[in-house]
């Protein structure tokens, strides 16, 4: 590959990884406008599959998919400046943050600040899933996954681990199911 495009990775997520508050869900509206839209390094049906492989996979998802995408767009060197690029500024934040901590803590506009961060990261998250589910198939199947999925999630302590692993069965049986299906209607039909 060559080295600006390398370069032109890394500085990408660092990019993301600087303007990304709240996590790896927070991060997805960024990536996507700058990797989808801008440089055009995958689709936004790259990005659906992206998020199912990260969450399945283990580690952070913003670290999952800076080096995802890194190395997609540029091999071995993409994928290590990407996941460099996209950690390097939390971990300045936070080296910087643990030094002052204790001064931090009994400021009121710091805590105040940190409570608009938090209210942001959840509209961030909203308009990621919002804007990603309307890329995804619907049918009665996906509403009736999504919805007992959210119910057992919230109010019961189940795994969410587990409720990911059941709904991934779930799919693949109907997955399964439905592929049978087309295979008998069209031999029907012949």
């Amino acid at each position: 590959m060559k080295k600006p495009k390398v370069l032109d990775v890394f500085l990408t997520f660092l990019k993301i990884g600087a303007f990304t508050f709240g996590g790896g869900y927070a991060m997805m509206p960024i990536m996507q406008k700058e990797v989808v839209d801008k440089k055009k390094w995958a689709t936004d049906d790259d990005i659906i599959k992206l998020l199912v492989i990260s969450e399945s996979t283990p580690g952070v998802l913003a670290v999952n998919s800076a080096t995802f995408i890194g190395y997609k767009v540029a091999g071995f060197w993409g994928s290590t400046l990407a996941t460099l690029g996209v950690v390097l500024p939390s971990f300045i934040i936070i080296s910087i943050i643990s030094l002052f901590l204790t001064q931090f803590q009994s400021i009121a506009l710091v805590k105040y600040a940190f409570l608009g961060i938090r209210a942001g990261v959840a509209i961030l998250i909203l308009n990621a899933a919002i804007k990603l589910s309307k890329k995804i198939k619907k049918d009665i199947f996906s509403y009736i996954i999504i919805f007992s999925s959210f119910l057992v999630a919230y109010f019961t302590s189940f795994n969410i681990l587990f409720i990911m692993m059941i709904g991934a069965l779930l799919g693949v049986i109907y997955g399964y199911i439905n592929a049978k299906q087309n295979i008998e209607e069209g031999d029907n039909n012949a």
